[in-house]
């Protein structure tokens, strides 16, 4: 008996020094674990960027399960959608959290549904959820601008910036957003956006896969005890995120705007913690950005509910870089071409646009050139150097295909070494506007290639380029993407077809 009584003391001591050590454990060992658990909170059913309102509608109904959840609609978009706020939590300390309001812009509304899934596990980390939840009541809109995002574009149904419309309120959703935040008065808030992938970090090659701001209240940059708040959690952000992604953290401009809802936020009385997703190499759909929003915002909610973020300093923040847009898709450097009987030497480079498909849930790239001349000061995301190469436009292989499946039997490698890169279909029977076949597809006709007079590097053209090196050729490029002849592998993400 003394033995079972025994036993079932020590059981009781390390489940009590389970508890006390998940409680007390500190914020480098619990993003640390947080990290390597991450894969069980990621919300399954999200596994792109270009999802649309009724995608997350079953999410959120799942959350109606839950009785750690609260779900309110706020109101409903020009086109009809609703908005909800999802809360949970029951602590002094509001923080809200607003993503989506630019509709093209959905990193983080991943990372939240993530968040939820993080609070709804039972798991090793169930002391530290409770403890969070008794100090904080996290307030989040995963999506304000439905429309936007239902075809997938920055604005909303009036074609209105929501971020350029905190003071005339002239759409619902912006309403919406200036009163749950005067309704709340929340002490902290996260205004989450996308931004450009060829941000850099300052004057690096190194993009700003994260940038934050403490948005300015004035147009002198006034800092109170509101904007130094930011300031500090900024810091403690940028010192965990660093961890996972050294150096690739920047400051976004701190330029007052002032009809904008983070730089008014922070004048109505709510330290505005920004976030902007950016560029990570070999990451189009933001899944590894995804992951570092869940851990920013998370060591955010730990910072908060144990106020760690007094420990930094204005100074610390004002130490991040500011982010430059320095970078492009792909540079050629030192690229020569002839033109009017003379040779010239520049460097050309690549800008990648999506274009939507299947009503903007899907999409290919449209590329074109963005810069030609001295490019040094900029960096490519690839870059080739082209000293002692030739440029020449590529050609359009002279014999005309009946189908598709003709064209999908020929050997593509043996089409680049002799410099084609077209081919022309005979007969439409495809409704694409892209291929991934790894040659741009001319139906009936070869007239792009006619154009008297046309430059080989044009502003804002999409010439496909045959690089030679010493009469042979070494790189492809086809729709702004690089083929190297050396490689066996495909690397021309998708071309383009012509009618």
């Amino acid at each position: 008996m003394k033995k079972i009584i025994l036993l079932i003391f020590n059981i009781f001591i390390s489940f009590s020094y389970f508890l006390y050590g998940q409680n007390m454990m500190s914020k480098e060992q619990f993003i640390e674990q947080l990290s390597k658990k991450y894969d069980s909170y990621k919300e399954a059913n999200i596994k792109h960027r270009r999802f649309k309102h009724s995608d997350l509608q079953p999410l959120i109904e799942n959350l109606k399960k839950s009785n750690l959840f609260k779900i309110n609609t706020l109101g409903k978009s020009i086109e009809g959608r609703t908005i909800p706020l999802i809360s949970l939590g029951t602590g002094q300390t509001k923080i809200l959290l607003w993503s989506q309001m630019h509709g093209d812009e959905s990193t983080a509304t991943m990372a939240m549904f993530d968040i939820f899934n993080f609070f709804s596990k039972n798991d090793d980390f169930n002391a530290l959820k409770q403890d969070f939840l008794s100090k904080v009541t996290l307030y989040c809109i995963p999506m304000l601008n439905p429309d936007g995002a239902e075809v997938w574009k920055r604005r909303n149904a009036y074609d209105i910036d929501l971020n350029r419309d905190a003071l005339r309120l002239q759409s619902p959703e912006a309403v919406i957003l200036k009163n749950i935040r005067d309704s709340l008065n929340p002490e902290f808030g996260f205004n989450l956006h996308d931004q450009s992938i060829f941000y850099t970090v300052g004057n690096t090659p190194i993009p700003a896969t994260i940038s934050f701001l403490a948005p300015a209240y004035n147009y002198a940059k006034d800092i109170n005890e509101i904007r130094g708040r930011a300031m500090k959690l900024i810091a403690e952000l940028t010192e965990m995120i660093y961890k996972f992604m050294p150096n690739q953290v920047a400051k976004y401009s701190d330029d007052f705007e002032p009809r904008a809802f983070g730089d008014n936020i922070q004048k109505w009385g709510t330290s505005v913690v920004l976030i902007e997703s950016g560029g990570y190499a070999n990451d189009a759909e933001k899944q590894y950005i995804r992951k570092m929003n869940f851990i920013a915002l998370m060591t955010g909610i730990y910072s908060i509910a144990n106020q760690n973020w007094q420990q930094y300093t204005i100074e610390q923040y004002n130490a991040i870089p500011f982010n430059e847009r320095l970078l492009k898709s792909l540079i050629l450097r030192s690229l020569s071409m002839k033109k009017n009987n003379k040779d010239y030497k520049i460097d050309v480079a690549y800008i990648y646009n999506e274009v939507g498909i299947n009503g903007d849930r899907d999409f290919y790239y449209k590329n074109s050139i963005d810069e030609i001349g001295d490019l040094s000061i900029f960096y490519g995301y690839k870059e080739i150097d082209c000293t002692g190469m030739i440029a020449e436009e590529g050609k359009v292989y002279p014999k005309k295909f009946k189908d598709l499946k003709e064209i999908k039997k020929l050997n593509i490698k043996s089409l680049y070494q002799e410099g084609y890169t077209s081919v022309i279909l005979e007969k439409e029977k495809i409704t694409e506007d892209f291929t991934d076949i790894g040659v741009n597809i001319l139906i009936k006709t070869d007239k792009r290639y006619k154009k008297a007079g046309t430059t080989l590097a044009e502003m804002g053209k999409n010439p496909d380029m045959v690089i030679r090196q010493n009469g042979k050729v070494r790189y492809i490029i086809i729709n702004g993407f690089v083929q190297d002849i050396d490689n066996e592998q495909n690397t021309i993400i998708n071309a383009l077809i012509y009618r």
